[in-house]
């Protein structure tokens, strides 16, 4: 019975998901045709969707740590990526307007992938000239003083580790510019919207801001690793006290 019940509600919201997609698509996608400002007028859309889509399913998002982020400032955002809930979790959590490095699967989403490729890098993990191209729209992004969303283990963890290995694009990309990181744990949205599954049920994501870490001036391999390595223990550290 239970089953039957949580299939009922998956379907549910996965429909009201694409219901409000759908009202929504052309109030986000025409106004990115004119920057800086209607950059904004998208995101309040996007942010509007993903409250009434989370209000109307039972899903409910607490945020902490926001006092740690400057909105005049351009963040390179990291965050442990467990759950396709994920998605509406970014834009409802971070107060400013952000560019995401996805994989290229997403874009084949229907209606999901068109809606959101204005906003998003897409990559190609397994192939070097895909991952080198996405670093270089990301430090144009970067340039023009937009921040950026990276999950830095490359892919969702359906591991039991807490998180996967790093790559090293964001921690590159982050000397390179002197962008400061921004450490995110996301908590509790794998229990909502189980690993690799469509499967769905009510509940509480918790997300958790940290400092951010300023990145050293030199760009040398040894550099790099550093900054990897105090990301990850900063990250790993918020979601073991939070878990």
């Amino acid at each position: 019975m239970m089953k039957f019940i949580r299939l009922i509600y998956s379907v549910y919201a996965i429909l009201v998901f694409n219901i409000l997609m759908v009202a929504m698509g052309l109030f986000i996608l025409i106004p990115s045709l004119f920057p800086p400002k209607g950059i904004r007028v998208s995101f309040f859309f996007i942010r509007l969707w993903a409250k009434w889509w989370s209000f109307l399913v039972g899903i409910r998002f607490q945020v902490e740590g926001m006092e740690h982020i400057d909105r005049s400032l351009a963040y390179i955002y990291t965050f442990n990526h467990r759950s396709f809930l994920d998605a509406p979790v970014i834009p409802m959590s971070i107060p400013q307007e952000i560019r995401a490095l996805g994989k290229k699967e997403l874009k084949k989403i229907p209606l999901f992938g068109w809606v959101i490729s204005p906003y998003a890098v897409w990559v190609d993990r397994k192939n070097p000239e895909s991952r080198e191209k996405s670093i270089q729209k990301l430090n144009q992004f970067l340039s023009e003083g937009h921040s950026i969303v990276v999950a830095p283990e490359g892919t969702r963890n359906d591991s039991d580790q807490t998180l996967l290995p790093f790559f090293n694009g964001a921690f590159r990309l982050s000397i390179e510019t002197q962008t400061p990181l921004l450490p995110m744990a996301i908590i509790g949205s794998e229990k909502v919207m189980p690993k690799g599954s469509l499967w769905m049920w009510p509940g509480t994501v918790r997300i958790y801001f940290s400092a951010p870490i300023f990145p050293p001036r030199d760009l040398r391999a040894a550099d790099i690793e550093t900054l990897k390595e105090k990301c990850f223990n900063r990250l790993e550290a918020m979601i073991l006290t939070h878990e």
